[in-house]
């Protein structure tokens, strides 16, 4: 089973930018989508978005277009997430967690995904 580390979260000004990492170990970062997740205090955690294995393009929640990028780096079996213009309601703890080779839907994170990380937190705040 796949397992999967994220690190590069912290705490950052509002308007400021963080990297996160997904790093994969136990199995081929090749044949997994990995969907980012995050959950804020006294919330239901929600999807962020969704990197494929394949040409599909990147799903983003809405909230986050045009300000998070998610890519990923096989060879390295890392999956990254670019946050920029970051604002003070993306305070969460962000996850990360495998799919098969195509993304299912980020509306629904209990259905098709696994192998999920122990979080990192993201701080927004002056």
């Amino acid at each position: 089973q796949v397992q999967l580390v994220e690190s590069g979260g912290g705490l950052v000004q509002p308007g400021g930018s963080l990297r996160l990492s997904c790093q994969a170990s136990r199995f081929s970062l090749e044949y997994l989508s990995i969907g980012w997740f995050r959950q804020a205090p006294g919330k239901e955690r929600e999807g962020v978005s969704c990197v494929s294995s394949s040409d599909d393009s990147p799903q983003y929640a809405d909230s986050v277009k045009g300000r998070f990028t998610a890519s990923r780096d096989n060879a390295k079996s890392t999956v990254y997430l670019q946050m920029n213009s970051l604002k003070p309601e993306d305070t969460a703890v962000y996850y990360c967690a495998a799919a098969g080779v195509r993304c299912p839907s980020i509306a629904t994170p209990k259905i098709g995904f696994g192998s999920w990380g122990q979080g990192t937190q993201v701080t927004v705040s002056s």
